[in-house]
C-alpha cells in the first residue's frame, strides 16, 4: 500500500469514527437540534462513501504529486471533522453538568420558598390558637379535590400556596375584631370583609404569588354571586376559589369553634350538598362527595330549624 493508499485509509477511520461519535453525541443534544444533527451526519457518511471511492479507484490510476498532495487533504478534513465532534462531546457533556448542577439548585430554591410559605401560614394561625392546625387541614382538602379536575403540575403547585396562604389578608385586621368573641357590629363586619383585598394588596407586588391569588382573594365570593369582596358570580370565580371554598367551610364546620360545636360529617355533607348552585359551585360539590367522607347520604335537604340555627357557622 503507497502513502496515498494509508492517508486515506486513516482517513476513512477517522470519518467512521466522527460517524459513531456523532451518533452518541446526537442523544446528548438538545432535541430541537437533534434532526440538525442527523443531517450533520448524513454529510459525513456521504463524505465517508467519497473517501472509499477514492480509495478504490486511486488504486487504478497513476499517482503524481498532486494526487498525495490531494490525500493530505482528505486527511486533514477527516481529522478536523473528528476534532470539532470531540470537542463539541466535551462541550455538550459540560453544559449537561451545569444543568444539572442548575436543576439542582431550582429545586432547592422551590423547596426553599414552600418552606417559607408553610411559615406564613403557620405564622397566621399563631394569632388565634382556636383554628390551629386549620391551615394544614385546608390545605390537604383543596388539593384532594383540585386532583380531581383537569390542572397541570404547576397550577397544582400555585393552588397549594394560594390555600396556605388564604388568609394572609388577616393580618390587616386588628386583633380587636379578628379576636373578638361576640358578634361584630357593622363597621367591624366592614373591616373583616376587606381581609381579601388585604391579601391582594400584600401579594399582587410579589411577581412569583402572582398566580397563587385567587384563593386568598375570591374564596369568599358565592356562586349566586351573594358573596365579597367583588360580587363574583358563577364561572367568572376563579375554579381554585370555587374549590378552596368547599374545602374551607368542611374544615371549619368538622372542627369546635368557639361559635359553634364541631358538626358530624353526614351533616356537613348534607350542608354543602344543600347550599350546591347558591353559595357552592355545583360541579366542585359533586367531586367533594365523590371524597366519600360522609358516612351517611341524607334524602332531605332541611336539616331541624333549631339545629340549622345552633350549627350556621359566622361568615368571616
Amino acid at each position: 500500500m503507497g502513502i496515498h493508499h494509508l492517508l486515506i485509509s486513516i482517513g476513512l477511520l477517522f470519518m467512521t469514527a466522527s460517524i459513531y461519535q456523532s451518533h452518541k453525541l446526537r442523544h446528548l443534544a438538545p432535541m430541537p437540534q437533534r434532526k440538525r444533527w442527523l443531517l450533520l451526519e448524513g454529510l459525513m457518511v456521504f463524505f465517508l462513501i467519497g473517501y472509499a471511492m477514492e480509495l478504490i479507484s486511486s488504486a487504478r490510476v497513476f499517482l503524481g504529486p498532486f494526487q498525495y498532495m490531494v490525500s493530505f487533504v482528505y486527511l486533514g478534513g477527516a481529522v478536523f471533522v473528528f476534532t470539532t465532534i470531540k470537542m463539541s462531546q466535551v462541550t455538550i457533556r459540560h453544559l449537561k453538568r451545569n444543568e444539572d448542577r442548575i436543576s439542582h439548585l431550582l429545586a432547592e430554591l422551590q423547596e426553599a420558598y414552600d418552606s417559607t410559605i408553610e411559615g406564613w401560614g403557620h405564622a397566621l394561625e399563631l394569632r388565634d390558637k382556636e383554628t390551629e392546625g386549620h391551615t394544614k387541614r385546608v390545605c390537604a382538602m383543596t388539593m384532594a379535590l383540585a386532583a380531581r379536575f383537569s390542572f397541570t403540575a404547576e397550577e397544582l403547585r400555585y393552588i397549594r400556596f394560594g390555600a396556605l396562604l388564604h388568609d394572609i389578608g388577616k393580618m390587616g385586621v386588628p386583633d380587636s375584631i379578628l379576636l373578638n368573641d361576640g358578634a361584630l357590629n357593622d363597621d367591624e363586619k366592614a373591616i373583616m370583609k376587606r381581609h381579601p383585598d388585604y391579601a391582594k394588596e400584600m401579594l399582587a407586588g410579589i411577581d412569583f404569588l402572582k398566580p397563587a391569588l385567587d384563593i386568598p382573594y375570591c374564596h369568599h365570593e358565592r356562586w349566586d354571586g351573594s358573596g365579597y369582596p367583588q360580587g363574583l358570580k358563577g364561572e367568572a370565580i376563579p375554579l381554585a376559589a370555587r374549590i378552596f371554598t368547599v374545602a374551607d367551610v368542611w374544615d371549619a364546620l368538622s372542627n369546635e369553634r368557639r361559635y359553634h360545636e364541631a358538626w358530624h360529617s353526614e351533616q356537613i355533607c348534607e350542608y354543602i350538598r344543600c347550599r350546591s348552585g347558591t353559595h357552592f359551585d355545583p360541579q366542585v360539590v359533586a367531586k367533594f362527595l365523590e371524597l366519600d367522607l360522609c358516612t351517611m347520604e341524607l334524602d332531605s335537604c332541611a336539616l331541624e330549624p333549631n339545629n340549622a340555627r345552633k350549627l350556621t357557622p359566622k361568615s368571616r
